[in-house]
C-alpha cells in the first residue's frame, strides 16, 4: 500500500492520477475531504481506503505493516497567510510526526518542501545541503517549509530512503480549487474568459520591466514523474529541486496562454497587492544538476508545450487529471 497525504490536493491528486496509470491500485488517500470542489479532483480514481488526516498518525501506528511507502504532499499552502500557527501545526509539526512515525516503522519518505524556502533569492537556487541553513524565506510558509528541511538534515535518526522536494512553481490540471493560490497559467485563462486581457504584476524593481519577472514553471505531469521515479529508485536520500532549470518571464506564459486560445495578445499590468510586495520573488530558477545527477533523464516539459496541453486539454473542457 501506498500513502499519499494531500491526496485530494493538487500535486496529491495528479500523483493518484499517476500511479493508477501505472497500475498501483492499492492507495491510501489522507485529506479532510471537507472541499467538495477540492474532492471532484479524485473522481475516477482507484484506492483501496481514505482517511482523515486527523486519525492518520493512528491509523498508520495500527496499519504500518500494510504500507510500503509515504508521500506528504499535504500540506497549508496559502503564502498570504500569516498566523504562523497554523503553519506550525499543519505543516511543520505534522511532517515531523510522520517523519518519526517512518523511522519507527522503517518506511520511505518522500515529502513536499518548497521553492518558497529560497526567499529573495540572495543565496542562489542549490539545492547543497550545506547552503540550506541560511536561506532566508519570505513568508510563513517559506519558513515552515525551510524549518522541516533543516530540522530533517539536523536528525540523526533518519528513513531508509527519503527525500525532500522543493517544488518551484508549479501548474496544470486538479488545481480549479486553489482560488487565489492556482498557477498564474489558470488565473490567466480565467481573466481571457472574463475580459479579453490578460494582468500582471507591474515591476516594483528597477532592473526588471513589467511582466519581465521570471519563474521556474513546470508542469504537474513532470513533478509525478520524478516522484515515481524517487519511489522506484530508493538509492540517494536529500532534498532536492524540482523546477525545469529554465526561467521563464511572466510575458512568456501570457503570450503562451493567448496562442493556445488563438486569441491576440492584451497584457496589462497592475500593481503588486502592498500585502505580498516586500515578500515577492522576482526571480526564480532551478539547479537541477542534482536530480540528473542520480539517474533521472527525462527531458521537462516546455512552458509553451505545457500551456497548450492544459488549456486545450484540460481547462477548455474543464476536465481533470
Amino acid at each position: 500500500m501506498i500513502i499519499i497525504t494531500g491526496a485530494a490536493g493538487f500535486i496529491g491528486s495528479t500523483l493518484v492520477a499517476k500511479l493508477n496509470q501505472e497500475k498501483y491500485f492499492d492507495l491510501a488517500l489522507v485529506d479532510d475531504f471537507s472541499n467538495d470542489r477540492k474532492n471532484k479532483n479524485l473522481e475516477n480514481k482507484r484506492f483501496s481506503v481514505k482517511i482523515h488526516r486527523d486519525i492518520f498518525p493512528e491509523w498508520l501506528r495500527l496499519n504500518h505493516r500494510l504500507v510500503e511507502f509515504v508521500f506528504h504532499m499535504g500540506a497549508r499552502t496559502d503564502t498570504t497567510e500569516f498566523n504562523e500557527s497554523i503553519f506550525d501545526r499543519l505543516n511543520l509539526n505534522y511532517s515531523k510526526h510522520i517523519w518519526k512515525s517512518c523511522v519507527e516503522f522503517g518506511l520511505p519518505l518522500i515529502y513536499a518542501s518548497s521553492a518558497a524556502t529560497y526567499g529573495a533569492g540572495e543565496f542562489g537556487y542549490s539545492d547543497n545541503e550545506s547552503l540550506i541553513p541560511q536561506l532566508k524565506p519570505l513568508n510563513p510558509y517559506g519558513w515552515s517549509k525551510q524549518k522541516f528541511d533543516v530540522w530533517a538534515l539536523e536528525q540523526t535518526e533518519k528513513p531508509y530512503f527519503w527525500a525532500g522536494l522543493k517544488f518551484f512553481n508549479v501548474y496544470g490540471p486538479n488545481e480549479y480549487h486553489k482560488g487565489r493560490m492556482a498557477s498564474v497559467v489558470y488565473h490567466a485563462y480565467q481573466q481571457i474568459h472574463k475580459e479579453g486581457k490578460i494582468k500582471l504584476f507591474r515591476s516594483h524593481k528597477q532592473d526588471f520591466a513589467d511582466g519581465e519577472q521570471k519563474r521556474d514553471f513546470i508542469y504537474v505531469k513532470d513533478v509525478c514523474n520524478v516522484l515515481f521515479f524517487l519511489m522506484q529508485n530508493r538509492k540517494h536520500s536529500g532534498i532536492y529541486n524540482l523546477g525545469t532549470g529554465y526561467a521563464r518571464t511572466f510575458n512568456d506564459l501570457a503570450r503562451a496562454v493567448f496562442r493556445s486560445l488563438s486569441k491576440p495578445e492584451n497584457i496589462e499590468y497592475i500593481d503588486t497587492p502592498e500585502d505580498i510586495r516586500d515578500k515577492y520573488q522576482y526571480f526564480t530558477q532551478a539547479e537541477m544538476n542534482k536530480l540528473r545527477s542520480i539517474g533521472y533523464t527525462k527531458p521537462f516539459t516546455s512552458l509553451e508545450d505545457g500551456i497548450s496541453e492544459y488549456v486545450n486539454h484540460y481547462l477548455e473542457k474543464e476536465k481533470y487529471l
